[in-house]
């Protein structure tokens, strides 16, 4: 296509809206045209770097004529509030996982984005890993026959990495139902090409003083009979990147560091120290934001352990791709190694696709509202002890 770059502007500058900096300046079909950010150092840090426009509000970023499409990355609850804005002003739209806390929420910025002819995609980054494309792939050709089972299991340091107080709090988005869980539903669901009907679920809260759900245990049941079971600690005791061969969720190398996040957490002091941390160490131009090192050896990002089970064989990754396991033995299909940019990438080329085609976009707003209810629904199961049901129809839960 020989049509101009697109020029996305950034809405929020903390560890995701970082990242995707990177990503923007290595696109070849989008440019980084501008930011917005509230947060004072953050954002002259990044005015510091590039040559173009930082607001302190998002406003004066999709009022600006210079800007084509945001990429939102601000904290949960103002998902639908901001995606409206955009929409409402002509911008296309990638926003973060989750999409928005409900629903209706989600359905709000579809309809927004569809009234004023923009594009949108839900930026659920790990769907986009080669390895994961490459297995809906396999999948699709029926290689191996069909897909009846997704198994995933991931344990972290994510609770106690610094947090601002809505990271732990579940009406606001906090907690690994809302910010990892997506994740794995994500997969699955892309993978499975398929609607999730049923869910069963377990959580724990085991920390009163991060008092949001740590752990997940969940069962989902997909209308074309695929199931697929999904576990998430986030409590920093094992670390499931040990069965990953140390390579880290970027692809990137990673030493061993069990316990090390809860003793750096006991050293801040306070909350509002722990705050501070997350936006200024974590955000634009922080010191521990997980940059690859020049000439790093690379892995393939991933998101914890993965299985797929088909009716002739199982695929799972590897440092180098995907390995497949059928009656003949074990076979590997190598990919490219990371370039540290985890999926950010696909995710703005799936704009740039969507932009050009006028086509809704493979995780559009339709898609990550369905990513939405099976999340929603994980937690209602667990709160109340039973099996839930999702409707089709409205992605109502019963």
């Amino acid at each position: 296509m020989n049509a101009a770059p697109l020029r996305v502007g950034i809405v929020g500058l903390g560890l995701a809206g970082a990242g995707m900096v990177r990503a923007l300046v290595s696109h070849p079909n989008c440019v980084l045209a501008g930011a917005a950010e509230p947060h004072d150092l953050l954002r002259q840090r990044f005015s510091d770097d590039f040559d173009c426009p930082v607001f302190a509000d998002i406003k004066d970023l999709v009022a600006s004529d210079d800007i084509d499409a945001i990429y939102l990355a601000t904290p949960h609850q103002f998902h639908k509030d901001h995606a409206v804005l955009a929409a409402n002003n002509g911008k296309h739209i990638i926003v973060e996982k989750p999409m928005a806390l409900t629903v209706a929420d989600c359905e709000q910025m579809i309809e927004a984005a569809e009234q004023n002819g923009v594009a949108l995609v839900v930026g659920h980054t790990h769907a986009f890993d080669p390895i994961v494309e490459t297995m809906a792939s396999i999948i699709a050709s029926e290689r191996l026959g069909r897909l009846s089972m997704i198994t995933m299991m991931n344990y972290t340091n994510f609770l106690y990495r610094p947090r601002r107080p809505e990271e732990l709090d579940s009406a606001r988005g906090g907690g690994i139902l809302f910010n990892q869980v997506p994740h794995q539903v994500d997969i699955a669901r892309f993978l499975a090409c398929s609607s999730v009907t049923t869910v069963r679920a377990h959580t724990t809260a085991h920390d009163n003083a991060r008092p949001t759900e740590g752990s997940c245990t969940a069962l989902l049941g997909f209308e074309n009979g695929v199931a697929a079971s999904l576990v998430y600690s986030g409590y920093d005791y094992f670390d499931s990147d040990e069965l990953c061969d140390w390579v880290a969720e970027n692809g990137q190398p990673k030493v061993a560091g069990h316990g090390d996040a809860r003793r750096a957490l006991s050293e801040l002091g306070g909350s509002d120290e722990e705050s501070q941390t997350r936006s200024t160490s974590y955000g634009y131009g922080g010191n521990r934001r997980r940059v690859p090192a020049e000439g790093a050896q690379t892995g393939q990002p991933h998101f914890g352990v993965l299985v797929v089970s088909c009716e002739k064989g199982d695929m799972r990754p590897y440092r180098d791709g995907v390995l497949l396991y059928d009656a003949s033995g074990v076979s590997e299909i190598p990919l490219a190694p990371s370039d540290g940019t985890f999926g950010r990438n696909e995710v703005l080329s799936e704009l740039w696709t969507a932009v050009q085609t006028k086509k809704p976009a493979a995780r559009d707003g339709h898609f990550g509202k369905d990513t939405v209810a099976a999340c929603l629904a994980i937690q209602a199961s667990a709160n109340e002890n039973r099996e839930i049901q999702i409707a089709q129809e409205s992605k109502s839960i019963s």
